[in-house]
Order: C-alpha cells, then structure tokens, then sequence
C-alpha cells in the first residue's frame, strides 16, 4: 500500500505574543445566532509574476483556503479582486481592507518547479498592521491541499482559539469495488483514497487519537479481525484476531486504550485493550448483548449499545465505580457517539418498529433527545466532526448509501461523495 499522507515540510516563524481576540459564539441549538468576524482575504499573487504556473497555483492554494473559511462559518469574507491593495501588504494597502471593516487580512504567494511547490501565507492584524501569522509550506503536488488547509486552520485557531477542521479526513468503508473497502476523504469531498485491497468485508474504520492509524474489522481470513493501517508507515497489519467479533470502538483521551467488541465464542461484549501490549480487560459482566462503545471525552465514561433491557439500547457506564445507567428508552438505538465536548451523545435509532432509522441527540441524562434528521431515507452511522460543530452519517435518501455532512444541529446536510456502491460506517478524524 501507498502511503497515505505525504510528507510535507513545514516552517512556523514566530508570532506576536498576545493571543487574538475575538467575539465569535457558535453553538449546538438550532437557531442560535452569532457574530462572524470581518477577515479580508487578498488575492494569493505569484512568487514569480512572469510565470503562468505560479499564478495557477496561487490562485488553487486560494480558492481551497477561501473555500475552508467561508465553510468554518467563523468569517464574513471580504473580497476586492480589482483592488490595488491585492498587489502589496503595504501600510496603504492595510489601511484600505481596514476601511472594509476588515479585522484581519490573509495574504500569499506561491510558486512551483517540476517536482515541489513552496508557499508562504500571513495573517495580519488590521488594526495594529502587525503580521501575527507566517507560514511556509513546501512539498509534493498532492501534498498541496493539506498545506493549504493546514494553513487554514491556523488562521482560525489563531483568530477563535478554536481548532479547526479544514486538515481533518473521513474513513468509511464502500463496495463500489465489488468488496467492501476502506477510504478516506477530506471532510471537503476532496481526495478520495481506498486505503484496502482486502477483497472481502472490511468496515467499522476507527481512527486513532493522533490520527496517524486507523483500526478497522475485515473478513480478509474469514473470521471478523481487527486490522490496523499505519498511515505513516504505509503498512496494514492484523491487530487482533480472536475467534468471533473483533470491532474497533474508541479510544481513551491519551490514545492508549481502546474499546472495542469481542465475541471470543460467547455473546458480542465490551473490552478495553492497551495499544501497546495488547492487555485486554472486560468490563462488563451482565448477559446480553453489548456492542459499539465510545469513550467519554474526559476517559472517565463509555456510552455502549446493549440489549439486556430488550431492545437494544444505550447505556453509559462509569468506569472507576462501575456502576450503568439506561440512558434510552426507544424502539431501537445504535452507533453512540459522544460530543467532543462531552455534553451530548448522537446516535443512530428509531422511536417506534414502522418508522426508519434517524439520527439523534441525547444530552447525558437521557431527557434531552432532539431529533436530527426526520424520515429523509434511512439515516445511520453518525460521527462528530473535531470541532463538535458537524456530523457526518450515511443516509440512503438519494436511493443508494451515501455519506453526508450536516451541522449538529440537523440543518445542511448534503453528500459529501458522489462514489458509487453503498458507504457505511463514516468515522471523523482528530
């Protein structure tokens, strides 16, 4: 197998000591309003003007940054393409995107030769004409996305004090192959790469916490494995083979444990394991089926899907005490997720037998359900983008199994490929 992510050299210069301040609120309630930050954004000019190569790319590196800010929902763009402020970051030139009601000015030049590009990006203060942000970014053609969404992301970091999700990917398994496999995707639809060759049932991707690993089951062999892709490496790899279930479920906050679902020839369950030595641990012992753990945020918690109540469930467990607690009381749930801020658990589910699968929120009392999606298809698999602010689920609304975008709150959603087969399972990336 390939590599998956390229090597990409990257440069930070120093940056001014005060951390940006800013008035941005977004929250999870539908409805709720907040105010956007005024950012302009230059046009991204040539290293060397009389090149066209270079003015092509500086105009791909600044259609991807544009398009990564609008969609992070965080700035009202301005844009003055026939300005002469484009063309210099001079005091002149700051002063007219001030006059915008600009705050902040992104600016760029790019150039490329036959085997690298290089590009340098800044973020300017606007009202103190300081550069608070430099970075310079050099590597392969197809490393030229990342760059550009690394960069992206570290204007709203810089500016929010938030991360942001511009340099994050989405795992998921598709058929359209003949087997099913395992892809990735940029959370922007771009960059489609099947990571698997297994010709068999690979599905369940699960990322691990610095994102340099996913760990999916395959039926390669014949029995549901767990296998691991080293993305750094370029290397796949059997991670556990029990006999029975082996599904990959999270991860605890420092990437060291995992829970997942084993069988070894008794009724599917829930294990922790280290990463490292493989120490497995179970850590329930009531009958029934249990299944698709996820870690609390704060590793002090799971949420897990169970049947020992009837009809399967979600249940919260609290691992220092040990003690469970029923958190749903529907016809039917699966596939819990729980919100990077800890405050929410979505889930796949449906409140009576005739209705078709949506997605939910519950918050953690189980008083709070808010419906996310409503009878638009069968609608599964949700997976909170890092920020907490999306979720990405497959739906069939469209006739085939796609995967979707929408916000957390259940408005927006839209497909995110237009890859044939069936898509199940979507994971997000850190």
């Amino acid at each position: 197998m390939k590599k998956a992510l390229p090597a990409l050299l990257l440069v930070c210069l120093v940056l001014a000591d005060a951390a940006a301040q800013t008035d941005v609120y977004i929250g999870l309630a539908a409805g709720k309003e907040y105010k956007k930050t005024a950012l302009a954004l230059a046009m991204f000019l040539p290293a060397r003007p009389e090149r066209p190569e270079d003015l092509e790319l500086a105009a791909q590196f600044r259609d991807i940054v544009r398009a990564d800010l609008m969609y992070s929902r965080y700035f009202d763009v301005k844009e003055e393409p026939l300005a002469p402020a484009n063309l210099s970051t001079s005091p002149d030139a700051l002063k007219f995107w001030k006059t915008l009601g600009a705050a902040w000015l992104v600016s760029a030049k790019a150039s490329r030769n036959e085997k690298v590009w290089t590009f340098t990006a800044r973020l300017h203060d606007l009202e103190t004409g300081k550069v608070l942000l430099e970075k310079f970014y050099q590597g392969e053609p197809r490393a030229m996305r990342r760059a550009a969404h690394l960069f992206s992301d570290d204007v709203v970091l810089r500016i929010t004090g938030r991360k942001g999700i511009a340099h994050s990917k989405i795992a998921f398994s598709n058929n359209v192959s003949g087997s099913k496999e395992i892809y990735v995707v940029d959370y922007d639809g771009e960059n489609l790469v099947k990571l698997t060759s297994d010709r068999s049932i690979a599905l369940l991707p699960r990322w691990s916490q610095d994102a340099s690993r996913i760990y999916y089951t395959t039926y390669r062999y014949g029995n549901p494995d767990m296998f691991e892709i080293d993305l750094k490496a370029g290397k796949i790899r059997p991670f556990t083979i029990f006999q029975g279930l082996n599904i990959p479920g999270g991860f605890s906050p420092d990437g060291s444990t995992m829970v997942m679902t084993l069988s070894r020839g008794d009724d599917p369950n829930i294990f922790s394991i280290n990463v490292v030595t493989k120490e497995l641990k179970k850590l329930l012992s009531r009958f029934g089926v249990s299944s698709s753990p996820t870690y609390a945020p704060d590793g002090k918690q799971i949420a897990f899907i169970s049947d020992r109540a009837g009809n399967p469930q979600i249940f919260v467990m609290d691992l220092e005490t040990k003690k469970t607690r029923k958190l749903t009381r529907m016809n039917w749930c699966d596939s819990p997720s729980w919100s990077p801020s800890g405050e929410w658990i979505v889930f796949a589910g449906r409140e009576t037998v005739k209705e078709k699968l949506n997605i939910f929120l519950t918050d953690l009392t189980g008083s709070q359900v808010r419906r996310l999606t409503n009878n638009s298809g069968d609608n599964e698999d949700p997976s909170w983008s890092p920020d907490g602010r999306f979720l990405a689920f497959t739906s069939n609304r469209n006739g085939r199994r796609e995967l979707f975008i929408m916000d957390a709150d259940g408005s927006a959603p839209h497909a995110l490929t237009d890859l044939k087969g069936r898509t199940a399972t979507p994971n997000w990336s850190p």
